[in-house]
């Protein structure tokens, strides 16, 4: 979704147009969603987060002068995702301590071991860049980190996956 989209949907969200916090969320959750998921390494933790900041977004909309929209949900959502897992320090899985039987385990590309190989931080640019199409400037402003150094983390961080995908290590 582009500015202009989310500008929009928040403007009908304050008005109290509930279909709009369905159409932000069918936008935007798979983008947030991974971006959680990258940060919190946990599904049910990363789903929390999502829900977290929609019924934020529901409770509180975003004043009406907000000058990048996407950027501050995108910015919303890594604070999320950074609450829930403050919140839980030690969650583990539950199926390490039940008799249930666990799900199928999805198996990983190459790609994906390689991406959860990065360290956090340049995981999260890669992840940001990629799966939620922000702009580098974008995730400068969301992470707070000066954007050379944005830069610097992402050529470091695709090398780094070039090389493991190639036979190197990280």
């Amino acid at each position: 979704m582009t500015d202009i989209e989310i500008a929009e949907r928040l403007s009908r969200l304050r008005e109290g147009d509930k279909n709009a916090l369905c159409e932000l969320y069918d936008g935007m959750s798979p983008a947030i969603y991974t971006i959680a998921l990258r940060i919190t390494n946990d599904r049910a933790l990363a789903e929390d987060a999502v829900q977290e900041l929609f019924i934020k977004l529901m409770k509180t909309p975003p004043a009406a002068e907000l000058r990048k929209p996407r950027a501050y949900i995108f910015k919303a959502a890594r604070n999320a995702a950074l609450d829930i897992l403050r919140k839980n320090p030690s969650h583990d899985d539950i199926e390490e301590h039940c008799d249930i039987p666990a799900p199928q385990k999805e198996e990983y590309s190459d790609v994906a071991e390689a991406l959860n190989s990065l360290p956090e931080q340049q995981r999260s640019i890669v992840v940001m860049h990629i799966n939620a199409g922000l702009k580098f400037r974008e995730i400068a402003e969301i992470t707070d980190i000066p954007l050379g150094t944005v830069l610097w983390r992402y050529k470091k961080a695709i090398t780094a996956m070039k090389d493991a995908l190639n036979g190197g290590t990280l």
